[in-house]
């Protein structure tokens, strides 16, 4: 059970860290996928921290899951608990509980346990303190000579645990209760962070029940505070405390304030040197917990006496940091930037400076990263104020740097900044040096446990007992005169156990002294502390009087332990008790009260009612004791009684008595005495009965008969029986018109009554009076009652089907509201077969006197309706509606669940479900005849049903549902024998679609678009998305200009721009993104105009048989990257115009196959995507044949060689050409014999390649590219082959996007 073995994670196994719904539990996970049903184990109840005494047991219980099922161990920080003398492990089979039980708890035990729970999966730790302690810990201010504030009143001494009830656990598909504590105490600003922290992303549907709950919370709060705000949710601060405060004014002072830790007490003091501190200023409340630690994570909260005030969540998140912020210089005005990275998502840090933490607003801009890993502090406009150190907290872990503010560096050694480095770097040091050396040495200045002032104890830091050097309770040789001496040595920390201070025997010392006591009169008081020795003698003292074994107190030594014990304290016992052993002492001051007290028998006759009867005196008194002075208070209906004429109150020293004179009826009520002192409260109850006659009988009065001869009514009873019971009713009766009024006599106490003696078809009057033994009421008056009046009563219910079988169908249902003024005496119950229009009469042998009936009467497969009407004195009254159909035949037992439940389609108001019938098992089971779908928002608690008449088919479409929100929902099949148990999903559906990664719908949509200026710009983009996407466009990277118009829907998004210009063309990029992807679409939009035409063109011959173009750019080369040209020519020999070439990017073209003696005429065209420029004409261009007189001249004959190794005349030039457009290249070339031409791209031959066209016409050789793309980028080469010899030529190609 060590945590050497229990940590290990299998070999070849991963480690994912998980959280836990439970705070405090870390889960890690041994395989990157777990099997389908399989789980990692989690702690459902997680061991609680608990702080008790010496010599006390405790348990420590866990409640585990997971599957398969895990095993728990358990372990501690500083040891082993192997002892099973001292430690017991166990499983409660009953409650599911895993018990670690430590028997008779030393101070040696106090550590930090942990619990594993551990499967083939994965495994789950927790840690839980134990704090043992020896008597109350807190300290006395009047020791130090500062006086006694009332405020130590308030802090509660725990004598063991304090135990609170937890909220109670999360259910599947509700809010967390957690979640409501916490926002009951919290501010509106807080709500967002605190419903973040719990998955809740939209808060707003809650404020109307946290209304109405915090409304009664404030209402129970009002007894015991009269206000509280300001709250602070906790902290942790730089200096490593976490910290809450608030501002709270209590209704009474002494009132009990207690803190508690995920329902566990914790025991606190006002010294903010102790492990936990409650300080008060004024109306301000800041509890601490000192060198907070991951174990400190919890629910803490705060009541007064029982009533919670404040609740708030310390979190340590599993986190650290990957990167640390760094320290920064920047100059005045400037912004200063601390950036962090943390290993894991967080929703925040913490932001803070050496004196208070840090909230996103003008100064400070706190920033979060999309996947929450990085968080940034800016500091905006910096000032010399602003410099100092800055630290990002995360649960319990920190990173700190310095900011540094100047003007001008110049001329300084070093800045303010650079000291505040070198003091942060000093205390990363001193932290670091001391992190792991707390157990071994104390800080500088402070005192160790030996009390010599010096600090080289072996106990913990200095700032134990406040830092000054000085305990308390111990006096030693010590007083550090020698501090300046050793400042050095102080400086760099005196935990080094090799100095000689530290192993120097400095005698007895206190492990744990007296402690302030406060007692009653009468109890028993036991002083108690204990030295390091087991040897070692000792002397007590009171009031610097020595005290042996005989002066009304007990001295016991137990070992090491001294005892000073006063069996029955008295108000003299109050002194200061001093131990002293071997030069060393300890001094504490016991505190005597007299709280009011009451004699036994006294207060059980006052507890005895009083009673009077009316107009008579009632007298209560009351002795008691207690120390003065005395307030007594006397309240009747928890409203306190003041002198009157008819309230007289007498007090004494020793009883109060209290007389109320001539008391009437209502003055009946409880009576209590409330005897108050500075040392407590004593309450006594008592309840006054004034006896007098009743009130007047209530109304109305029901007649229930009305019959030819004899009329009944009802009534309610008096309100006020006049505190004793009814004894009879007195009744009159006065014949309408007639003054007269009979008396009838006396009745019993039931409020009924049946007058038999009524003449038919007269109205009657009567007046009811209730008696009791103190006297007559006032009479209750009826209305006029006619007697013997024909009255058919109402309609019953229609009749309900109890149960059906072949041979009988049973029958119920219920008698009519109308009785018709008399008894109904029957029913009669009519029968129709399906198919006919007849009404049959079942009861043939006379009226039914029930309400029930068995039909027998019926054929088996037969199908009936069946109808009732009642019977009362004066004939039978109208049927009523039939029941719906019902067949004879065999009841049927209820179908089971229905199979493979399933979601087919969903949208954002419907929800398409499908399943299988149910399984017939016989005699269990029978077979599904229809089924009902029921949904319940996630926010209520009640089903609601979806169709109200059962569908026979097995899917059902539910309609009707709020866009995005959840619900559950689950399937009932049904049948002639009942509904079946309901079949619903293991996790609430969203209505929304199915979660689809946006794309986008149209496959042929442009990619490319023109449109002339000053024309209008639409662009319709559709798109599929589930859930509903963030749908964002941006032009060139950047977002669209505000004069751009964006309309978004669910199924697309349309960018409009009214009026377009040239600056409105770009690349615009739509993002379509939700929780499942993103995707994005591209589209160019070019705005142009018709284009100008190109500069004067001229010609030039270079080569015979060709003719160079070249011409000035047009004006709209500059603005449009696509605008290119079109050369076209004519001759005089065929007169029509022909392009000669297009598409082209330079301002230079050759025209080939030139003939001597025609002219030619050219014309270049500046073309862009609208269309074509004016053209510029060239001059006239002719080559001249001349005529010569032919002659034969017959030169001797000679051998010519012609042949010449092939040349290049123009070589290929470096061209750019844009993205989807026609690039052409070309060069001129020479060789005898014809040089064979071969193409190369990126040394790949070109020439068998049908994506180039390849064309070689008079000496010009040239390639075409149809549609550039990035494919083509590279180096072009063209190469020359004859016998004589090789040439090449080569240039690169770049596509431009």
């Amino acid at each position: 059970m060590s945590s050497k073995t229990a940590n290990e994670v299998p070999k070849g196994s991963v480690a994912i860290k998980k959280r836990s719904r439970v705070p405090g539990v870390m889960i890690t996970q041994f395989v990157e996928q777990l099997p389908l049903g399989k789980a990692t184990p989690d702690f459902t109840r997680k061991p609680m921290t608990v702080t008790t005494q010496e010599g006390k047991k405790v348990f420590f219980k866990a409640t585990v899951n997971g599957e398969p099922a895990p095993k728990v161990t358990w372990s501690r920080n500083k040891g082993e608990i192997n002892d099973p003398d001292k430690y017991k492990t166990r499983y409660d089979q009953r409650t599911q509980e895993h018990i670690l039980e430590i028997v008779n708890i030393t101070i040696e035990q106090a550590d930090s346990y942990k619990c594993f729970a551990t499967n083939e999966y994965g495994q789950a730790v927790c840690t839980a303190t134990l704090t043992v302690i020896d008597g109350n810990k807190k300290k006395s201010q009047a020791e130090n000579g500062q006086p006694v504030q009332n405020f130590r009143s308030m802090l509660k001494k725990t004598e063991g645990v304090r135990k609170k009830k937890p909220p109670p656990p999360k259910k599947e598909g509700e809010i967390d209760p957690k979640l409501w504590e916490l926002l009951l105490s919290a501010s509106k600003k807080d709500y967002e962070r605190i419903c973040l922290d719990f998955g809740v992303t939209d808060f707003r549907w809650l404020l109307k029940k946290l209304k109405q709950m915090k409304t009664e919370m404030e209402d129970e709060q009002s007894k015991v505070v009269e206000k509280i705000d300001n709250v602070k949710q906790i902290q942790v601060k730089p200096s490593g405390r976490a910290e809450f405060s608030f501002d709270m004014k209590l209704v009474d002072n002494n009132s009990s304030i207690n803190i508690y830790k995920d329902g566990a007490g914790l025991s606190y003091d006002d010294n903010t040197s102790s492990k936990h501190s409650l300080t008060k200023t004024g109306t301000n409340y800041v509890f601490s917990i000192k060198d907070a630690e991951p174990t400190d994570a919890g629910l803490y909260q705060v009541d007064v006496e029982d009533t919670n005030v404040l609740t708030t969540d310390f979190q340590v998140p599993d986190v650290e940091f990957v990167a640390n912020i760094k320290s920064t210089e920047v100059k005045e005005n400037e912004d200063a930037l601390f950036q962090c990275v943390l290993s894991a998502p967080l929703n925040r840090v913490t932001w803070s400076t050496e004196d208070s933490s840090l909230e996103d607003g003008e100064k400070y801009q706190i920033t979060v990263s999309e996947d929450k890993l990085t968080h940034t502090l800016r500091v905006r406009n910096c000032q010399k104020a602003d410099k100092g150190t800055y630290s990002a907290i995360v649960g319990v872990t920190k990173s700190s740097a310095a900011l540094t503010v100047g003007v001008n560096a110049s001329g300084h050694d070093k800045t303010e900044g650079d000291m505040d480095k070198d003091k942060l770097s000093e205390s990363d040091e001193k932290a670091s040096s001391t992190g792991d050396g707390s157990e071994l040495g104390g800080g500088a200045g402070g005192e160790g446990a030996l009390g010599d002032g010096s600090g080289a104890g072996l106990g913990t830091s200095g700032d134990q007992h406040g830092g000054d050097g000085q305990d308390k309770n111990s006096s030693g040789d010590g007083d550090g005169k020698d501090a300046a001496a050793d400042t050095t040595k102080k400086r760099r920390g005196q935990g080094d156990l090799s100095s000689s201070d530290a192993v120097k025997d400095r005698g007895v010392q206190f492990v744990s002294g007296l402690s302030d006591t406060v007692a009653n009169v009468d109890e028993k008081v036991e002083l108690s502390c204990k030295l390091s020795s087991d040897t070692s003698e000792g002397k007590w003292y009171k009031n610097g009087k020595l005290l042996t074994d005989g002066d009304g107190v007990r001295i016991i030594k137990d070992g090491a332990c001294h005892r000073l014990i006063i069996d029955c304290c008295k108000k003299d016992d109050a002194a200061v008790y001093r131990f002293e052993a071997e030069g060393r002492k300890s001094e504490a001051t016991l505190n005597v009260q007299d709280p009011p007290t009451l004699d036994l028998d006294a207060l059980g006759k006052f507890n005895q009612p009083v009673i009077i009867k009316a107009g008579e005196n009632a007298e209560w008194k009351l002795p008691f004791s207690g120390g003065a002075p005395m307030t007594i208070q006397w309240y009747k209906d928890d409203e306190e009684l003041l002198l009157a004429s008819n309230v007289k109150i007498a007090t004494s020293d020793t009883e109060s008595q209290l007389r109320l004179t001539k008391c009437q009826r209502k003055d009946s009520g409880q009576v209590k005495i409330r005897i108050k002192n500075e040392f407590g409260i004593k309450e006594a109850f008592s309840r006054l009965i004034v006896l007098d006659k009743p009130t007047a009988p209530q109304g109305p009065v029901d007649v229930m008969e009305s019959a030819v001869t004899s009329v009944e009514f009802k009534w309610k009873p008096p309100k006020d029986n006049g505190g004793c019971p009814i004894t009879n009713y007195i009744i009159e009766r006065q014949q309408i018109g007639r003054n007269k009024w009979s008396n009838l006599g006396e009745i019993p106490a039931n409020p009924i009554f049946k007058d038999s003696d009524v003449d038919p078809g007269r109205r009657y009057c009567y007046r009811i009076r209730a008696k009791n033994a103190e006297g007559v009421s006032d009479y209750l008056q009826t209305e006029d009652i006619a007697a013997g009046v024909l009255r058919y009563p109402g309609s019953p219910s229609t009749p309900k089907v109890v149960s059906a079988f072949k041979d009988c169908i049973n029958l119920s249902w219920c008698p009519p509201c109308d009785t018709g003024g008399t008894k109904i005496i029957g029913y009669n119950l009519e029968k129709n077969k399906a198919g006919t229009n007849y009404w049959s009469l079942v009861n043939q042998k006379g009226p039914i006197t029930d309400t029930t009936y068995a039909v027998k009467d019926v054929f088996e497969g037969a199908a009936y309706k069946f109808r009732v009407s009642a019977i009362n004195l004066s004939g039978a009254g109208d049927p009523s509606l039939p029941c719906d159909t019902v067949i004879a035949r065999d009841p049927m037992k209820p179908p089971g669940k229905v199979r493979d439940l399933k979601l087919t389609d969903s949208s954002y108001t419907t929800f398409s479900l499908a399943w299988a019938k149910p399984k017939e098992v016989k005699g269990v089971e029978d077979e599904a005849q229809g089924y009902y779908v029921e949904i319940r928002p996630i926010e209520s608690l009640e089903w609601t049903r979806c169709n109200s008449v059962p569908i026979t088919l097995t899917s059902y479409t539910v309609l009707g549902l709020k866009a995005m929100a959840s619900y559950w929902v689950r399937v009932l099949a049904t049948n002639y024998g009942g509904d079946g148990e309901p079949q619903g999903f293991d996790k609430y559906i969203i209505a929304m679609p199915p979660p689809v990664k946006p794309k986008f719908k149209d496959r042929n949509m442009k990619t490319f678009m023109v449109v002339r200026s000053g024309n209008t710009v639409r662009l319709n983009i559709n798109f599929v998305a589930s859930p509903l996407p963030d749908v964002s466009w941006v032009k060139d990277g950047v977002p669209v200009p505000k004069h751009v118009t964006i309309t978004n829907s669910d199924k697309g998004s349309q960018l409009l721009i009214p009026t377009s210009e040239r600056p409105d063309s770009g690349i615009y990029t739509i993002t379509v993104k939700n929780i499942v992807g993103q995707e994005s679409f591209n589209v160019e939009i070019r705005v142009t105009d018709n284009p100008k035409p190109p500069g004067p063109v001229e010609l030039d011959q270079k080569t015979p048989g060709t003719v160079t173009l070249s011409w000035g750019p047009s004006p709209d080369e500059k603005r449009d990257d696509r605008l290119h040209y079109m050369v076209s020519k004519r001759d005089s020999f065929k007169r029509t115009w022909r392009t000669a070439a297009d598409n082209l990017f330079n301002n230079k073209f050759t025209v080939v196959n030139i003939m001597a003696g025609r002219e030619y005429y050219f014309r270049v065209f500046a073309k862009n995507d609208m269309g074509l420029s004016a053209p510029s004409e060239s001059p006239v261009f002719a080559v001249k044949k001349e005529k010569e007189k032919f002659c034969v001249d017959m030169p001797p004959s000679k051998s010519v060689n012609l042949e010449s190794p092939p040349s290049f005349l123009l070589p290929l030039k470096k061209r750019t050409a844009p993205q989807g457009y026609e690039c052409y290249m070309s060069c001129a070339v020479k060789g005898d014999p014809a040089p064979r031409v071969t193409w190369y791209h990126n040394d790949i031959s070109l020439n068998t390649n049908t994506n180039y066209h390849i064309t070689s016409v008079c000496g010009v050789c040239s390639l075409l590219i149809l549609r550039v793309g990035p494919k083509d980028n590279g180096e072009y080469k063209v190469v020359l082959e004859n016998k004589l010899g090789m040439a090449e030529s080569s240039m690169t190609l770049n596509i431009r996007d």
